[in-house]
């Protein structure tokens, strides 16, 4: 009886293990993934001064607008570097944007704008997702930047209009690999699972 129950839990210790063998080798090769599509994009990353209805109401509305500002500073068929340094260059003038908007909604917040790398949470959009792990983000802080935050990609543009059609143009300009593309839409299916057990491994590195 002993030898038997022995036996059975060898067999589930060896079954576990390599669950979390598989757990493991996958999320190497998520965190791989990850890094690749960090040297593609800047993401967009909004802060908004509270969490009242008003200030996040707020928030989207500096979002639209910033968003439609950083196309017009662009160069045509822009790389990521070009794109980079045009943002840089408009920082000013991207906090200008922001603070009109505030101001025209009678509020008498600050808003700013950085360009630095950022850790991003695991993040669902409108028919895509991105992997957590740090990337170069466009960050925009309204007043005390302590409400909720608001996440999507600055370039490519993906958070104008239909996502599935900015994501195959991106495709089709070279910002992405079809793998790439199968990764963060719902081609690959069970991909927010799978990077949210990314985002568990990347926390479990931090641990040890």
């Amino acid at each position: 009886m002993f030898f038997m129950m022995d036996r059975a839990l060898k067999r589930w210790e060896i079954a576990i293990l390599f669950a979390v063998l598989v757990s493991v080798c996958a999320g190497f090769w998520l965190d791989s993934e990850q890094k690749a599509l960090s040297e593609q994009v800047i993401r967009f990353h909004v802060i908004a001064n509270s969490d009242s209805s008003e200030d996040q109401a707020l928030k989207l509305q500096v979002r639209d607008a910033v968003l439609e500002a950083t196309e017009t500073f662009y160069p045509q068929n822009a790389t990521l570097e070009e794109a980079k340094t045009a943002l840089a260059q408009h920082l000013q003038q991207l906090s200008q944007v922001g603070q009109q908007v505030v101001e025209e909604q009678g509020y008498d917040y600050t808003v700013t704008a950085t360009l630095g790398e950022c850790w991003f949470p695991t993040k669902e959009y409108d028919g895509f997702a991105f992997p957590a792990g740090t990337y170069t983000a466009l960050n925009i802080e309204i007043g005390a930047a302590e409400g909720q935050n608001w996440w999507c990609v600055a370039f490519p543009p993906l958070c104008m209009g239909a996502a599935s059609e900015t994501l195959e143009t991106a495709a089709e300009a070279g910002f992405f690999s079809q793998n790439q593309i199968a990764l963060i839409t719902e081609e690959n299916q069970g991909y927010v699972l799978k990077f949210k057990s990314m985002e568990l491994l990347g926390q479990l590195k931090e641990l040890f």
